[in-house]
């Protein structure tokens, strides 16, 4: 007995035994397979881009995800939007209270991810952050109610010259309790499309999509477009969030990987510029040169509500392009145009060749076009990349 005490004692930890840490993302909900998971925790996923041109509001469950900390789950009857005035007065509204309150409306919006198409970005000088192809980037229709109305109605004046941006507070939190934030310039908040929304392409916002309401900025980037939204505060200062401060602000290619990022010296990005990339066919995919032409499809999309009035695609290098056939949501003029615009065009094979590049680009309403590569546009953390698309192709005899 006394050997087998010693034996115990030996093989015993003196540490004290720790208990495992919870998974703050154990409650996150189920998500569609045919997502291209860029990172699982938080979860970051891309539309399937074989999918994404099948229809012109993306489904909600392909609909591309964009989190930045685990996603809340919130009972719609038990969650309340506090508005703050800059006097610090506030009123609570429930969501039924919303509805019933205010005048809905509908509009069909883009949300893209500043960070879309780093991937590409990073094929031609390293940059940081995930690596997003080309399709962190949906298109859906969102109904709610006017943000201005609802400043109206706490007896906020969006024309006091004291007021300066409007902030947007998430549920989402990180561990010390600090909620994801955003704000964008009271101008833009004057404006009618900017919504509170409830209703994501019909029904009531998914989980991942925000639920039960979302800040929808037509034209502005993801990141200003708060989930899960609690509050709203207008101020006579940006946001101070991270995620205002400290990312979604694109350098100059002067600063490199390891200088010391000055965030103060450039502004938070708010619209997205012009952009168009094809999502079929595949990157490297085998054509047979007897096939004679290729069918290819995609989506382009500029930021502020600039429509696209051309969509140009070559096949040699850039010395001749063709025209796209076009579709766009017919509610909307190239001035107001928050909805994307898909392409399709059947392209000829080049001859005597055994690859080429298909290059798409875009020329939105203001004449705004895509740069040719990433050489002038490239920034450290890899945002707005919207240079020309390119997809290589690989003919066969």
């Amino acid at each position: 007995m006394k050997h087998v005490s010693q034996l115990k004692l030996r093989f015993l930890s003196q540490k004290p035994v720790e208990k495992a840490e919870p998974d703050a993302f154990s409650n996150d909900p189920e998500r569609h397979p045919a997502l291209l998971v860029r990172n699982a925790k938080p979860f970051n996923g891309e539309s399937p881009p074989s999918l994404l041109t099948d229809h012109f509001y993306t489904p909600n469950e392909l609909f591309f995800v964009r989190n930045h900390l685990p996603v809340p789950d919130i009972k719609t009857e038990d969650h309340c939007l506090t508005v703050e005035t800059l006097n610090g007065k506030t009123i609570d509204l429930s969501v039924d209270e919303l509805k019933k309150k205010y005048k809905s409306y509908t509009i069909g919006s883009v949300i893209q991810c500043a960070g879309n198409r780093r991937a590409d970005m990073n094929q031609y000088k390293k940059v940081q952050g995930l690596m997003w192809e080309g399709t962190a980037i949906s298109n859906a229709e969102w109904t709610g109610v006017r943000l201005r109305d609802i400043l109206a109605d706490a007896g906020i004046d969006v024309f006091d010259e004291k007021i300066k941006h409007v902030h947007f507070e998430g549920s989402d939190v990180d561990p010390t309790g600090t909620p994801y934030g955003a704000s964008i310039p009271i101008e833009k908040a004057r404006g009618n499309e900017v919504i509170v929304a409830y209703h994501m392409n019909g029904v009531d916002i998914p989980r991942d999509h925000g639920a039960p309401l979302r800040v929808i900025v037509p034209g502005n980037i993801g990141a200003r477009q708060v989930k899960w939204l609690r509050r709203i505060i207008v101020s006579e200062k940006e946001s101070d969030s991270h995620w205002q401060q400290k990312d979604y602000r694109a350098f100059s290619p002067a600063v490199n990987m390891g200088d010391e990022l000055k965030w103060d010296t450039v502004p938070s990005i708010q619209e997205y510029p012009v952009q168009c990339a094809i999502c079929t066919p595949a990157p490297n995919t085998k054509v047979n040169s007897d096939d004679g032409t290729v069918d290819i499809s995609g989506y382009a999309w500029s930021g502020g509500g600039r429509g696209i009035i051309r969509i140009e695609i070559s096949v040699d290098g850039g010395e001749t392009w063709s025209s796209c056939e076009m579709e766009q949501e017919k509610k909307q003029d190239l001035d107001h145009m928050y909805a994307w615009t898909l392409f399709k065009a059947e392209v000829k094979i080049p001859p005597i060749v055994k690859e080429f590049n298909i290059i798409a680009k875009a020329v939105d309403r203001s004449y705004n076009t895509q740069p040719e590569t990433a050489s002038g546009i490239w920034n450290v953390r890899g945002l707005i990349h919207n240079a020309w698309h390119r997809v290589p192709i690989i003919v066969k005899d």
